[in-house]
């Protein structure tokens, strides 16, 4: 079977607070919810009709369970999500404070079983196949994963549509310098380049949106996709055609996920062959839905829910 999409990346409970505006010590409640950005992604599109998979690694034990019934439950294939024995499952935690500051708390130690994901366990057939492979920068920060990333990203040589999330998050690296290398060789093989600020001035060393877009551009992919924050997103592709479509307003409740929104909807429309401004205002729409929810995967908006916000012109 070749799928829609095939993501490969992070996994984990997210355990948020059923409290906003209140710090952890305080909290008294939290909701349990399957998170992980690459798993994320693979939710949003599965929501939208897509065939997905991930590929990642948890722990034996019951949360490792919890994640694979939580993946069916969203129908998303766990035929690639394995235990990793002595390795605890990852748990997230987060603080609500509404409409810009989220602090996350990985409980990632000793070390994440998703960053075990092993080169020779990989099925590269079917990762060469997939319409769309989505990886991230977070897989590119320890060994195996490092090198199985770059393994799969080498054997699908640019076939189809090779999304790289620069998913920059420091606490995972020393410090931007050492990431840099890894970046440039993962966008070597890559179709698609996504990212924040942050992210595209980790992997660019330029922070100035179009310019980043354009070193990006240089670096070999066909696509780039800024993230502006407050000013939208810009996309910029190496046919000359670009868009730079504004957020949507929306009352904030929880910005975590809201990009994975993005990630899911992005694939959907590039997979439907939509113009540049279509796929991005969708995706705008989608991440701004997500951001009005508490919660990340159950969160994922469905079709219906995302043309009416880009008919309204807002998150209602």
């Amino acid at each position: 079977m070749a799928y829609d999409l095939i993501t490969m990346g992070r996994i984990g409970v997210d355990l948020y607070p059923l409290q906003t505006g209140v710090p952890l010590p305080q909290v008294t409640s939290f909701g349990k919810f399957l998170g992980g950005s690459a798993t994320n992604v693979a939710v949003a599109a599965a929501r939208l009709g897509r065939s997905t998979a991930v590929i990642t690694r948890t722990g034996d034990d019951p949360f490792g369970t919890y994640l694979h019934e939580a993946l069916r439950g969203f129908g998303v294939d766990d035929r690639w999500v394995t235990p990793v024995p002595g390795l605890p499952t990852p748990v997230t935690f987060c603080e609500v404070f509404p409409p810009d500051d989220f602090p996350l708390y990985f409980y990632r130690r000793p070390k994440a079983p998703d960053l075990e994901i092993d080169a020779h366990e990989l099925d590269l057939e079917a990762i060469r196949q997939t319409a769309i492979f989505w990886v991230t920068g977070t897989g590119l920060s320890e060994e195996p994963s490092r090198t199985a990333t770059l393994a799969a990203l080498a054997h699908r040589a640019r076939t189809g549509t090779t999304v790289f999330d620069l998913d920059w998050r420091p606490m995972f690296w020393a410090d931007p310098d050492s990431a840099r290398p890894f970046y440039a060789e993962a966008l070597k093989h890559t179709t698609v380049a996504v990212g924040n600020l942050d992210e595209v001035e980790v992997a660019t060393g330029v922070r100035e949106p179009r310019a980043a877009a354009q070193a990006l551009l240089d670096a070999g992919v066909e696509l780039a996709v800024v993230k502006q924050g407050p000013k939208g997103v810009l996309a910029v592709n190496s046919r000359g055609e670009s868009a730079e479509v504004p957020p949507l307003p929306v009352n904030v409740l929880n910005g975590l996920g809201a990009g994975d929104a993005f990630g899911g909807s992005l694939c959907h429309g590039l997979l439907a062959g939509w113009d540049l401004e279509k796929i991005m205002r969708h995706a705008n729409a989608a991440g701004a839905i997500v951001a009005s929810r508490l919660e990340c995967s159950s969160a994922m908006p469905t079709p219906a829910e995302i043309e009416d916000a880009v008919a309204a012109g807002a998150v209602l």
